[in-house]
């Protein structure tokens, strides 16, 4: 078992320095953390979350994401530090932003930096964590007795409160209302931004064989002058959806490492290789010398 495990996590490390590779970016950083710590030191930090630091950006109005390696559960519970996830997240949420922008679905996501930080639009996030479901799992599972795996009738849209201490708790849009949280325009805009998520999302991964379960999306008012607009923000990566593999089951997510189901970069690479943002690995067979 000891040997299977290092063999596991020397394959996250291959797929963590392939993207690196494939995306362009400077292999050294990996390699010297204080080079990396000392260019971060330097910039002013407006906030730092569970999986995020944010920095301020280079022009009025841009932040700059820093995405972690810490991964967590529970509410933070459980917590762990996997090589090469920040990386793996970065780059993916970077292909669903983009996608998402090309459909004319609006984000905040402006590009890539590097391998770990991406420019972004700031933004007044409004306090939900907005969840849209297709098949029953987790929270939802638990709370109705449905089995986990069964199709809803239809998309599903969930709201919690954005509060940790509290455990993010679910609300109706009665609660949203009632608090100011967002007015009955915004609830109607943000209902059709998580169903058209949805629908790309969902198309994605169905066409690389890879079933959306569920996800959560965060939404920011942008605002130019008097003119709000909303956007969708945050970040859309294996950490804040539900994939599975639609022939197997296979989870490609971050319940890999809710459930101890094995190397977290493993799933996380899985899911970008399938999306063509890693290149396949090559098997290469042993070679018998005489």
């Amino acid at each position: 078992m000891p040997l299977r495990s290092a063999a596991r996590k020397r394959r996250a490390r291959l797929a963590t320095l392939m993207a690196l590779h494939y995306s362009g970016a400077r292999w050294w950083m990996i390699h010297c953390p204080d080079l990396e710590r000392r260019s971060m030191a330097r910039r002013k930090k407006i906030y730092e979350g569970k999986a995020k630091i944010l920095y301020e950006g280079p022009e009025p109005g841009t932040i700059v994401q820093y995405f972690k390696d810490d991964a967590t559960a529970f509410n933070a519970q459980k917590k762990d530090v996997v090589d090469g996830k920040g990386v793996l997240n970065n780059r993916l949420s970077e292909y669903f932003m983009t996608g998402l922008i090309n459909i004319g679905v609006p984000t905040h996501f402006i590009r890539r930096l590097n391998m770990r930080e991406q420019l972004v639009r700031s933004c007044e996030i409004i306090p939900l964590e907005i969840i849209v479901r297709n098949f029953a799992a987790g929270s939802l599972s638990e709370r109705l007795g449905i089995e986990e795996g069964t199709q809803l009738p239809r998309p599903i849209v969930e709201f919690c409160y954005k509060d940790d201490d509290l455990g993010d708790p679910l609300v109706s849009e009665e609660h949203i209302a009632a608090f100011g949280w967002a007015s009955q325009q915004d609830m109607d805009d943000i209902l059709s931004l998580a169903l058209r998520v949805n629908d790309y999302l969902s198309g994605v991964m169905y066409g690389v064989g890879i079933k959306l379960v569920d996800f959560k999306i965060e939404i920011g008012r942008v605002f130019d002058g008097d003119f709000q607009r909303l956007v969708v923000a945050d970040e859309i990566s294996p950490d804040s959806c539900r994939l599975w593999d639609i022939e197997t089951g296979r989870k490609l997510d971050k319940d890999v490492f809710r459930r101890d189901l094995g190397d977290l970069t493993d799933a996380y690479s899985e899911v970008a290789r399938r999306l063509g943002l890693l290149p396949q690995t090559a098997v290469v067979k042993p070679t018998l010398i005489n």
